[in-house]
């Protein structure tokens, strides 16, 4: 999703953001923001209403992202504009863990979100990234433990044509690839952006051969993407305020298929800051999506069980490997709250 604060931020700054997220993150208890709103009874086996949202670092540009990394105890996330992946543990508070993350020329990038977004592990624990500035799905060539900033491309054309930046992905049990890519990381950030060469913001799937899949084209703004249990069906969220939705997009192998919808909010975003961005979907179906307002809770029908209510847009989401820990990114914070159960 988009940026809403400029690009340029002084070295200091960034020095001092640093030292204040890993002071904040010794504490032994955190600053809390937000409030849970229950809209179903079903909620209560997920999440209690009296949970408190956990500020565990702050100070940061635009955070999107996360990725808990179990062998490591530890959560990655991006800071898009600053280009730069931070690293979060619950000893050490928030440390820089990799820059450059998402652009990595020699000339100043032009794109106000040069950065990596979407973060995830492939099936050989290797940190895989979606990359803005080199319009790609990159690969650390790295050890996880030794991070550095070489990288390996899986894919960055779709019939010869640039993508225009990556922005959120998922691996199925395959191995295969599948991402979205609207024009967030382009210098304007929009569809009539000079340096735009596909026509439209395409759904697609990178096979274990590297072949480059469309799956669709027809969603304006695709964002976030996951699957349901089983890997038959994406749910992937549309950050367009015109059409403030979320789609089910089911998989026949290399074959395009037209969306459906899942839910729409475009009616219900008024005063309300944040778009359908990035979500997560836990092993029994149960959604965690950012959009209008803080995180939409659904059970896999598509029925709105609750929502944590926060002041500022949240980007991304972040599930702990026994899935009872919560990540937000959540602008220029990270926020952690604990789930009653594995949803």
């Amino acid at each position: 999703m988009k940026a809403i604060i400029s690009l340029f931020i002084p070295l200091t700054l960034l020095m001092t953001t640093a030292c204040n997220n890993t002071k904040q993150s010794h504490q032994t208890t955190y600053k809390t923001t937000g409030t849970i709103e229950r809209l179903d009874p079903a909620l209560e086996t997920i999440l209690d209403t009296n949970t408190t949202i956990e500020i565990i670092a702050e100070g940061f540009i635009w955070s999107e992202g996360p990725l808990w990394v179990e062998r490591e105890q530890m959560l990655l996330f991006s800071d898009v504009p600053a280009n730069t992946i931070y690293k979060w543990t619950q000893k050490n508070g928030t440390e820089v863990y990799l820059q450059p993350s998402g652009y990595t020329g020699t000339e100043p990038s032009q794109s106000k979100e040069p950065g990596s977004n979407g973060l995830l592990l492939d099936g050989n624990g290797n940190l895989v990234l979606c990359q803005h500035g080199d319009r790609q799905m990159g690969r650390m060539e790295a050890p996880l433990d030794k991070p550095a900033a070489t990288f390996a491309s899986l894919a960055d054309d779709y019939n010869g044509m640039r993508f225009n930046s990556p922005n959120d992905a998922v691996f199925n049990t395959s191995g295969e690839l599948f991402f979205t890519d609207p024009p967030y990381g382009l210098p304007t950030q929009n569809d009539e952006d000079p340096t735009k060469e596909i026509p439209f913001n395409g759904v697609y799937k990178v096979k274990q051969n590297g072949d480059v899949v469309l799956l669709t084209d027809n969603i304006t703004r695709p964002n976030g993407i996951a699957f349901f249990p089983g890997e038959q069906t994406l749910l992937i969220a549309n950050s367009d305020p015109n059409a403030a939705d979320w789609y089910l997009l089911k998989i026949d192998g290399d074959t395009p298929a037209k969306p459906s919808l899942f839910y729409s909010a475009t009616g219900e975003r008024e005063g309300l800051k944040g778009l359908p961005d990035g979500l997560k979907i836990t092993k029994k179906g149960t959604v965690f999506a950012s959009g209008p307002g803080g995180v939409w809770i659904f059970n896999r029908n598509g029925k709105v069980l609750g929502k944590i209510k926060l002041e500022d847009a949240a980007s991304n989401i972040a599930l702990s490997a026994d899935e009872k820990t919560l990540y937000i990114t959540n602008h220029q914070q990270v926020l952690r709250v604990t789930l009653t159960s594995a949803p």
